[in-house]
């Protein structure tokens, strides 16, 4: 099945080696570095999950094929080698901002010899470190690129934690200042994890290392829940609570791919000159031409519709919460689009990746995605599941299917936890 993009660009399948990545300790594994000291309170057990679910998020800008796509888009730019190789430094920040207009990085300094011929981006972090070489492999150039803008992963985070995430400045004395979020933390050293009051309310945190862009120096990530929003993932155990955490951010997962992030897809489909005029002409093969040139930009499958009709349907056969929307031409609806930026593999592997969860997927009864083998039987909805000498503990919701039926997921927490 077509595997699909979410998201900026797609969580994916992690890789190693995308380039050479500048080295921090904090980048290594950002979830060790969650606070695991506070434990058996519902709060703390809460924030413990959200914080090695928000680490595994920033760890997407460190390895991942995100990274990987990245490197490679910045490596194999012929128009970026070219101004790089005449020493041309309005050329050279020409190519960079086309290659940060494609969203595939936020971010990108180039340094030859010495000497920064383009810096195009905004507060970032995760910095990601490479060479441009000439035709004949010789080095020529370095740089150093993101694929998180500050803003774009409090977003991401906001969203499937459901918390207020914050940068912070560290120095040797603790003392950082706050670099992003929605208000400023508390002066003076804070401690990984605890409690604080803002405007009267009452705040649970824990945190994690992370490293600034360019200069990877270190800074750390706040992750807030006020204690009121915490009560209703409280279970009679701490295992019950990690269960409700997880189940509730697999839901999130989901409900993401069919929400605001869908929008700016949603825009560019109906701002395509050729689409528009081809489905104002109700002309099938131009359409067509003009829908492949959108998809996998982003965008896993699109349907075109107009007087009653599919004018065209293209993309990925397994694919999830699809989106309709009007298209437009001169004030006057001419048809309507579906869309969807998630399919059946990508949604598997970002509550695997993101969540530390199983997955099993069915449409209309049958098995069509499975984490844990392609025969594991018929599965619980709910309660304790054994498969392969595993034990875990199932949860199940109704999704829909593009562009529609039912689409049953089965979300699975090995037992124990870790």
């Amino acid at each position: 099945m077509a595997l699909g993009l979410v998201a900026l660009a797609g969580l994916l399948v992690a890789l190693s080696g995308c380039g050479a990545t500048l080295k921090h300790a904090a980048d290594d594994d950002a979830s060790a570095d969650v606070d695991t000291a506070r434990t058996g309170s519902c709060a703390a057990t809460v924030l413990q999950a959200l914080g090695h679910v928000a680490a595994r998020v920033y760890r997407e800008g460190v390895s991942s094929e995100r990274t990987l796509s990245a490197t490679r888009m910045i490596e194999s730019s012929t128009a970026l080698r070219s101004a790089v190789e005449a020493g041309d430094a309005s050329a050279t920040q020409a190519a960079a901002r086309a290659l940060v207009a494609t969203r595939h990085l936020t971010d990108l300094r180039v340094v030859r010899d010495g000497k920064v011929l383009a810096d195009v981006g905004g507060p970032a972090l995760a910095p990601i470190g490479g060479t441009l070489s000439d035709a004949s492999g010789a080095p020529l150039a370095s740089f150093v690129t993101s694929v998180w803008a500050d803003g774009g992963l409090i977003t991401e985070t906001n969203g499937i934690a459901e918390a207020a995430t914050m940068l912070r400045s560290e120095s040797p004395s603790g003392n950082g200042a706050t670099l992003a979020g929605a208000f400023a933390l508390p002066s003076g050293r804070l401690p990984k994890s605890g409690t604080f009051t803002h405007d009267d309310r009452a705040y649970e945190f824990t945190s994690f290392a992370a490293s600034s862009y360019p200069t990877g120096d270190p800074l750390r990530v706040f992750v807030l829940r006020t204690t009121e929003s915490l009560r209703g993932l409280c279970g009679a155990s701490v295992v019950d609570t990690t269960f409700n955490t997880l189940t509730r951010i697999a839901r999130l997962i989901y409900a993401g791919e069919a929400g605001a992030r869908t929008l700016p897809q949603i825009r560019r489909v109906q701002r395509n000159q050729p689409l528009l005029q081809a489905v104002a002409r109700r002309d099938p093969q131009a359409t067509r031409v003009a829908v492949e040139a959108l998809l996998h930009e982003h965008i896993v499958r699109l349907r075109i519709s107009a007087g009653g009709h599919v004018l065209t349907d293209d993309g990925g056969p397994y694919v999830l919460a699809p989106v309709r929307a009007p298209l437009r031409l001169h004030g006057k609806t001419i048809g309507s689009l579906m869309l969807s930026i998630q399919d059946d593999e990508g949604y598997k592997r970002l509550a695997s990746r993101l969540a530390g969860l199983d997955v099993l997927m069915y449409m209309d009864g049958q098995l069509v995605k499975s984490t844990i083998g392609y025969s594991p039987g018929p599965a619980p909805t709910s309660g304790p599941f054994s498969y392969r000498g595993k034990t875990y503990r199932a949860y199940t919701f109704d999704a829909v299917a593009f562009p529609s039926g039912a689409l049953r997921i089965t979300v699975l927490m090995a037992l124990p936890h870790s």
